[in-house]
């Protein structure tokens, strides 16, 4: 989320269907009568021209074509599908259940496109970004590649549809919520353990998912660990599933791996106090929380909820505090009504409340549309518990972290994994 090694363009297609109906009747006879010397009459065949091909779009490298010129129809793919099971393995062949959801995709408020649409975008831009991340790159080249393939790719539009969330770019023990500010210097480097935790919205719909990059083999164990914590999640998540229960799962597979590190063997521990969370319309963390070690919440999950399934790991001691620079922040979402002495706040909220609403946001988001010196503004904000900030998370120093996270959708009928790619 600069510049970027040139490469072969990608061909991402979505064909016209007029088009393929076109190919085999490329010429068509028209037979027509005209009447001879003699009065008789003959057939004549007269040449029909052949129709013009609409052109195919082609996707750039970096991906910055806009999606709805590759699916000018408006439809999206499909995320994974994965049935219910158990109490709830009724709900795949239930005809009031389909009937249902074919009521949700004629409804242009709850739509499934509008996430989908999210999701390839995010699938795109994160393809570019893993195969073009490298040691020697600046944090900030990283964020703001990543932010500019967003931008393109969902024709960002004001509320409508555009970036999600900062781009975290977390390393080492620091486990989220670090993405550069100006001047940040910081260079990716040959050990260190990346995630990168990025998220696309249109109308409000905020697809989260999340991966993890390292440079040699030291930490793969750790990777793969997480992963698998994350797929064990997705795949026990459903409907009238409780909270806490999930989680131990989630602990269960984490905790099954560990880490050899210069000849000493570390365990990979779940980190205690970070959690998956719901997601509701232009708000990140809905207000339910999916702890990563085994709990006794007895929330349950619900039918056309959206979840964020987000699983750390770390090979230290497997708890966060806040540590480091601010630069992620968000307006609350019921935000206390005070009055505010600065102008320079009472100014500033404006533009939050026009530009992001309830979305994060982060502070070279502010640079980005012209705002300065609003350092002391937006601290003012934050005291008043109007605008919520959140510092970056980070284990001891020393150790090790690393995140793997997917959107689902707890459809009637089926759970849609709207993250999932052939990557992870």
């Amino acid at each position: 989320m600069t510049s970027i090694p040139s490469a072969d363009l990608e061909k991402v297609v979505q064909d016209d269907p007029q088009v393929d109906a076109d190919d085999n009747d490329d010429i068509e006879d028209e037979v027509t009568e005209t009447t001879g010397a003699g009065g008789e009459s003959k057939k004549k065949k007269k040449k029909k021209k052949p129709k013009k091909k609409t052109a195919k779009v082609e996707q750039t490298d970096p991906p910055r074509i806009g999606l709805s010129k590759i699916f000018p129809n408006g439809i999206y793919p499909e995320g994974e599908i994965q049935p219910y099971k158990d109490d709830n393995a009724w709900r795949t062949t239930s005809e009031e259940k389909r009937y249902l959801e074919r009521m949700i995709l004629e409804d242009q408020e709850q739509t499934y496109q509008n996430i989908r649409r999210a999701g390839e975008v995010h699938r795109l831009v994160r393809k570019h970004a893993r195969k073009h991340i490298r040691p020697g790159m600046s944090m900030t080249e990283i964020a703001e590649n990543i932010e500019a393939g967003t931008r393109a790719l969902v024709e960002e539009n004001g509320l409508q549809s555009g970036v999600g969330f900062p781009t975290g770019v977390s390393l080492n023990n620091c486990a989220a919520h670090y993405s550069p500010n100006a001047g940040d210097t910081t260079i990716l480097q040959q050990g260190d353990v990346l995630k990168v935790d990025f998220g696309v919205h249109v109308k409000g719909r905020i697809l989260d998912s999340a991966f993890t990059l390292t440079f040699d083999h030291t930490y793969d164990k750790l990777v793969e660990a997480v992963k698998a914590a994350t797929n064990t999640g997705v795949r026990e998540a459903g409907i009238d599933v409780r909270l806490g229960e999930l989680a131990g799962y989630i602990q269960e597979t984490m905790e099954s791996y560990e880490v050899e590190v210069n000849g000493k063997i570390l365990p990979v521990k779940p980190i205690e106090n970070l959690s998956g969370h719901s997601i509701n319309p232009y708000q990140i963390h809905g207000g339910k929380s999916i702890l990563l070690v085994k709990n006794e919440d007895q929330t349950k999950m619900e039918e056309g909820e959206y979840f964020a399934i987000e699983t750390f790991g770390s090979t230290g001691r497997g708890r966060i505090i806040e540590s480091g620079e601010c630069s992620h922040y968000a307006r609350v979402v019921d935000a206390p009504h005070v009055p505010l002495r600065l102008n320079t706040a009472k100014s500033l909220l404006k533009t939050i409340n026009q530009t992001f609403g309830t979305l994060p946001f982060c502070r070279r988001y502010l640079d980005r549309i012209g705002e300065s010196k609003y350092l002391l503004a937006l601290n003012h904000l934050v005291a008043q518990g109007i605008v919520q900030d959140y510092p970056p998370l980070c284990d001891q120093r020393g150790a090790m972290t690393a995140q793997f996270e997917h959107t689902i959708l707890l459809r009637p009928t089926v759970k849609e994994v709207v993250s999932r790619g052939e990557d992870y």
